[in-house]
Formats: structure tokens, C-alpha cells, sequence
């Protein structure tokens, strides 16, 4: 299972990517979705305003039962910030299974 969580804001965003965001339900900053393998295409559309990746089971169910948005992370963003993707070392975009260590530090 994946999870995305929205980094940036909605303003200035393109209507696809908004609206694609608003189907997962990412309406504000440091909100997360629980999201299927099978809406990967969703999830690469949206990549310059969230961060995604796949998270533990254990993970996966403390997030179920948060109803709410996550808070920002202890330590803060990735050392380039929220304007550069995971792999440049942002936060943008996948991180595949570095995903859970954000989660624990949001939770």
C-alpha cells in the first residue's frame, strides 16, 4: 500500500493536477491519502506538489486510524526543501520505502 501526503499548497497548481488531488482528498497542506498500487498514474500526475511512497502494514494502520492531516515533519523537509524532487534530495515526488521513516516523524 502506498501513501501520499500533500507538501505544497493548491495555489497556482494546474486543473488536472487539482482535480486529481482533490479525488485522492488532499484539499490542504499535510494532508495523506492511503492509495492503491493501481492509481500510480494518479499519483505521477500530482508528483511536483506531494511526496509518495510505500509505507508497512504496522504504518499503514496507524494511519487508518487518524482521521486527520499529519503534522509538519520533527526536523523538518528534506535538506533542499519542498521545491526539489526526493531524488535531487527534496521532498517531492516517490521515495519508495523511505516513505514510512517521514511518516513516523509526522505522526
Amino acid at each position: 500500500m502506498k501513501v501520499a501526503v500533500l507538501v505544497r499548497g493548491m495555489i497556482g497548481v494546474r486543473a488536472p493536477v487539482r482535480q486529481a488531488l482533490r479525488s485522492l482528498g488532499l484539499t490542504r497542506k499535510h494532508a495523506f491519502a492511503l492509495v492503491d498500487d493501481k492509481q500510480e498514474g494518479v499519483l505521477r500526475l500530482c508528483k511536483d506538489v506531494i511526496t509518495y511512497g510505500t509505507v508497512s502494514p504496522e504504518t499503514a494502520e496507524l494511519l487508518k486510524k487518524r482521521s486527520t492531516g499529519l503534522h509538519p515533519p520533527r526536523g523538518g523537509w528534506e535538506r533542499k526543501g519542498i521545491k526539489k524532487g526526493f531524488a535531487e534530495g527534496g521532498a517531492l515526488g516517490d521515495r519508495g520505502a523511505k516513505m514510512d521513516d517521514l511518516i513516523k516523524r509526522m505522526l
